[in-house]
């Protein structure tokens, strides 16, 4: 076929199925979207606007939660050394940025298909909470790849800052021709879609609450949109989001590690329970085909790098916190791992599941994949608290703060106030490579003032960094702060004296490595790159 079918038609375009070439694509018009017309199939169809595959492994290991614990491991192959030395990635795997790009240009055309055939329908109020969903899956996507593949976003840079391409219909051309929106123009179609969506979510529409944690109910929906108008720094409606996601008590969504502890002798089952649709605080689960369960789980995957003893113990789990210092795994109620053997060794926490899909069970052969829960009260209330620092609601902070780390830790003094975190924050040196501490320098694009807020802000993006350790949110929290990261040698076993080998490889402020750069695919369809 000599005319070129867009890389990005292909996977954005005429439908969400899995079809197999140009031929067939072209045989399955006119599109089979008029055939979307009852509130079954709506609701089928939008099973497939939730990404096939995840971010998570290619952006944790480009934050500063992983180090290279040495050539005494094992090596590491070709794709996880260029996402960790933030290189044009060129390899390709199931966590490849090929099929993140893929699978939420997928999804996104599913959610259209689905949106234009309520339309074609005349939007009756039968269909709205379908709507809603559609609405608030497209802008979840599209959040996705914006983050992945853009600088964050910036009230200064996001007007010409390059997005991706924000899709709000299907596509029925053979080779139609795409720009890059900006940032800030994705951004806005994002709060658009949001805004549109959350008001027709409507949690009766799903079987059951077990159903409803696959697909956007109110609370990830009221979630999801306290991020986005935290990373668009509009503090007041996260603070508004987030107390509708959470309710008037928000101890009523917080996780129940009464339930999880149980399965904590075996680790497969751990993570399991961890992110079991039961649990109230998981509001939405996510599957992928990912190597991400045994990446950042009790497996030497990919072991070189890795959150070693070294983080844990200057920066993370081990480190003095604002809450305390944990002296044991089992001074969180989520107990931490550290799996060690002659070829691994990592401090871990159960947030990433690995499961096993057969498609042949006596032959042994089949699929792996990762389970996790992309959106979780967690985020809620400390996006909430984030929000309220940086409108200066400290009390309103230490109180979700407290929230917060009550429900996580035991045996550690766990009470906060503004004098105990400015003398937590206070008793650190700025983050160095040879020198590390929890505290890093702050470099965003919105104002911090010096002192309080700043040692609030060190505090709750501590605390984050733990909660969401090894799901690859803490990327996004380093673009957002322009927080700088110097890759280095770091040894996995931390035993208090510790020789640090510093590589010139220094992620800075606004670097435009921090946008991943697009597919090659992409790049040779037609579409911009990124720059370099």
């Amino acid at each position: 076929m000599k005319n070129r079918l867009s890389y990005i038609l292909i996977l954005a375009g005429l439908s969400a199925m899995g079809l197999s070439s140009c031929k067939k694509y072209l045989d399955e018009l006119p599109d089979n979207r008029a055939e979307l017309n009852t509130t079954d199939k709506i609701g089928k169809m939008l099973v497939g606007a939730y990404p096939s595959s995840a971010y998570v492994v290619v952006t944790e290991l480009s934050s500063d939660n992983v180090d290279d614990v040495g050539p005494v491991y094992l090596n590491y192959p070709r794709f996880i050394e260029e996402i960790y030395k933030w290189q044009d990635i060129s390899e390709t795997n199931n966590d490849g940025i090929e099929r993140i790009w893929g699978a939420c240009y997928s999804a996104i055309a599913s959610a259209n298909a689905a949106l234009q055939a309520i339309e074609e329908q005349g939007n009756p109020t039968s269909l709205s909470a379908q709507k809603g969903e559609a609405l608030l899956a497209r802008a979840y996507n599209h959040w996705i790849l914006v983050n992945v593949f853009a600088q964050n976003y910036s009230k200064t840079y996001g007007t010409t800052d390059l997005g991706i391409t924000y899709m709000t219909k299907g596509e029925t051309t053979l080779n139609p021709k795409y720009e890059r929106n900006t940032v800030a123009e994705v951004y806005d179609y994002i709060k658009k879609d949001v805004e549109e969506g959350l008001p027709l979510i409507n949690d009766a529409s799903y079987a059951n609450s077990s159903v409803a944690k696959y697909h956007f109910n109110r609370a990830a929906a009221y979630t999801f949109a306290s991020r986005v108008a935290l990373f668009m720094e509009d503090w007041a409606k996260v603070v508004d989001y987030a107390t509708l996601a959470l309710g008037e008590n928000p101890s009523t969504t917080l996780r129940d590690y009464k339930t999880i502890a149980p399965f904590s002798a075996t680790y497969a089952n751990f993570t399991r329970e961890y992110n079991a649709s039961s649990v109230k605080a998981n509001f939405l689960i996510a599957t992928a085909s990912s190597s991400m369960g045994q990446t950042f789980g009790n497996y030497s995957t990919n072991n070189r790098l890795a959150h070693g003893g070294s983080i844990a113990m200057t920066e993370t789990i081990f480190a003095k916190q604002p809450f305390g210092q944990a002296k044991a795994s089992t001074d969180y109620r989520i107990k931490a791992t550290v799996y060690s053997s002659t070829t691994t060794n990592k401090v871990i926490f159960p947030h990433v599941a690995r499961m096993f899909e057969y498609t042949d069970q006596v032959a042994g052969i089949g699929y792996t994949k990762g389970v996790f829960a992309p959106i979780v009260s967690e985020e809620a209330l400390l996006n909430r608290a984030e929000a309220n620092i940086h409108l200066k609601n400290y009390s309103a902070a230490l109180s979700d703060m407290q929230i917060h780390i009550d429900n996580n830790t035991i045996n550690v003094p766990a009470t906060v106030s503004e004098a105990s975190i400015n003398t937590w924050a206070n008793s650190f040196d700025y983050f160095t490579p040879t020198a590390p501490t929890p505290k890093k320098k702050l470099n965003p694009e919105f104002s911090i003032e010096s002192g309080t807020q700043e040692n609030m802000l060190h505090a709750v993006l501590s605390l984050k960094r733990l909660k969401f350790l090894q799901t690859g949110m803490r990327w996004f929290d380093v673009k957002r702060y322009g927080i700088e990261i110097t890759r280095r040698e770091a040894p996995a076993v931390f035993n208090g004296t510790v020789t640090y080998t510093v590589t010139d490889n220094t992620l800075t402020k606004r670097d435009k490595r921090r946008a991943i750069q697009l597919p090659q695919d992409v790049i040779n369809a037609g579409l911009t790159p990124n720059p370099r």
